[in-house]
Order: structure tokens, then C-alpha cells, then sequence
């Protein structure tokens, strides 16, 4: 039984999200991304100009004259929603954890989707794959799908986003579209342990990273000693945050962690979107999907 608060949750978030989707959305998701390839549809009589390789001989010879096929773009995609459920999702020191920013960027991305005949599908993941929705289209498979990401309490806390990516890919066998929404934060997310497998799915699917942090994660405020635990390990230490040369070095550290994963998704053709848990993320979501849909045109 879903407590009547996530209900309530789910509900504001569908209304909220089919309102931005109508509106700032409206045709942009679709012109973002391609389809899977070309479908032929019927045939027509051959005209002067036409490509020849396209003329059907079966039917040019039973009809006595040129027949070309015609074919459509495949305009129905696979979109896989692939989700950090990791414990530093549940971090957050104003409006929202990043988890419950992960819930509103994802509900977005598969209203936009449904919205355009395509299916959505979920993966949760930790250290491990925790567990996997195959994509399918419909109102109701998106409200589970935002259920779940709400209401969905994960095994384990640490992260290992190279399972993920080895799990995607064992099971799409055809191109797809796979957002990667995480804080891209931790050991596992170094570029080194991250090349090899980010380029395999980017070369084999679409992948835009969609990297959701807080603004406390790049810069400590001045709070004096203060007890730090790590979410994913449940590790407690003490941090002097009055002293500046700890805050410097932290803050270096953050900045050159961030440069580092840009350099390597850049590297890869890998878009990037990055989401803090103070800001409206319509402006950057809509900024998105027009600069992909101009370098399509």
C-alpha cells in the first residue's frame, strides 16, 4: 500500500510535468532525437528525378511500368531512464534531495516521450542492477514509473555505475536512448573506470548525462566543526569548515572532479546537463532540446 503522501506526490508531479511538456516542450523533444532508421511504407509510381536505386523491380515488372518504394523515418524509440539510487541521492540542503529532482527531470523526460508514441523504460541501480522496467508507452506505465523512483527503497547504499551501463548493454539490442541521471560523484566515477564502458554504450546508443548535485557539495559553508557522513559508506568524520585552507582545497578538488567528468563525456560525444537542486530545471532542460534539435536540422 503507497502511503497517501506519495500518492499525493505522484499526482503533483504528473500535473506539473504534462503542463511544462505542453507547453515549453511541445515539439522539441521530438525534433531532439532521431529515429532508429527507415520503414517502408507503400510503393508509387516511378517519377523523373527519382532515385533508381530505389525502384522495385518486382512490381515494375508486374505492373509493365516504374514503381519506386517509399519509405518513413522509424519514429518510435526506446528511452531508458537509467537512475542513481545510490545514498547520496538522498542529500539535499534546500528545496529537494536529488533523488526527488532526479523523480521531476525523469517524469518530464517520459511524458515528453509517451507524448511522442515512444516507450520508457526505468533502471535503478546501486553497486548493482536493483531493478529494471523494460520500456512501454501509455500514461499509466509513466505514473509507475515515477511511483517507483519515488517510492522505491534500494538494497544497497554504495555506487558502481559501470554495472549499470554492462547490464544496458547486454540487454538493448537496438539503439536506444538512455539517460544517465546521476550526481557522478565518488571513485567509481573517475574517467579511468569510466572510459572504456561510457564509450561501448555511446558508440551503440544515445546517452546524454544528466548530473543532478547540490550547491553545499562544491562549496562547505563557514559552520565551524561539523560531523560529515558518507551516505554510501556511513562513514562520519569531523570537518573544521572555518578554515579556509580545507574549504580551498576541498572546493579544488570538487571543481577539478567536475572538469575531469565534462573532459571525458566530451571526449565520447556524450551530451551533459547539469541540474542543482536550487534551480528550476525547465530552462536548462528546454535550452537542451532546442540545441540538439538545431544541430539535427
Amino acid at each position: 500500500m503507497i502511503p497517501q503522501e506519495f500518492i499525493k506526490k505522484i499526482r503533483e508531479i504528473e500535473i506539473r510535468t504534462k503542463r511544462i511538456v505542453n507547453t515549453t516542450f511541445a515539439g522539441e523533444y521530438k525534433s531532439s532525437f532521431k529515429g532508429t532508421g527507415i520503414e517502408f511504407v507503400d510503393v508509387r509510381e516511378y517519377l523523373p528525378g527519382d532515385d533508381i536505386r530505389s525502384i522495385d523491380w518486382k512490381v515494375t515488372a508486374r505492373m509493365g511500368r516504374p514503381y519506386v518504394k517509399k519509405f518513413v523515418e522509424e519514429r518510435e524509440l526506446s528511452v531508458i531512464l537509467c537512475v542513481d539510487a545510490s545514498g547520496s541521492g538522498h542529500f539535499g540542503t534546500r528545496k529537494l534531495f536529488k533523488i526527488e529532482l532526479a523523480a521531476q527531470v525523469a517524469a518530464t523526460l517520459a511524458f515528453s516521450a509517451v507524448r511522442n508514441n515512444d516507450k520508457v523504460g526505468l533502471l535503478f541501480f546501486t553497486d548493482r542492477v536493483e531493478k529494471y522496467i523494460p520500456p512501454k508507452k501509455g500514461r499509466f506505465h509513466v505514473l509507475r514509473l515515477i511511483r517507483d523512483i519515488l517510492y522505491f527503497k534500494p538494497q544497497h547504499p554504495g555506487t558502481e555505475p559501470v554495472t549499470a551501463l554492462e547490464f544496458l548493454m547486454h540487454l538493448l539490442k537496438h539503439r536506444a536512448i538512455i539517460f544517465f541521471i546521476s550526481d557522478f560523484t565518488g571513485r567509481n566515477f573517475e574517467p579511468e573506470k569510466m572510459r572504456v564502458p561510457l564509450a561501448v554504450a555511446s558508440r551503440r546508443h544515445d546517452v546524454v548525462a544528466i548530473c543532478v548535485t547540490d550547491p553545499v557539495e562544491t562549496q562547505l559553508p563557514n559552520a565551524g566543526l561539523v560531523d560529515l557522513e558518507d551516505l554510501e559508506t556511513g562513514a562520519i568524520i569531523t570537518v573544521d569548515t572555518a578554515d579556509r585552507d580545507l574549504l580551498g582545497k576541498y572546493s579544488g578538488y570538487r571543481r577539478r572532479e567536475r572538469e575531469e567528468t565534462e573532459r571525458l563525456f566530451k571526449s565520447l560525444g556524450v551530451d551533459r546537463i547539469n541540474l542543482q537542486t536550487t534551480e528550476d530545471f525547465t530552462p536548462k532542460l528546454h535550452k537542451f532540446f532546442r540545441d540538439r534539435a538545431r544541430r539535427f536540422r
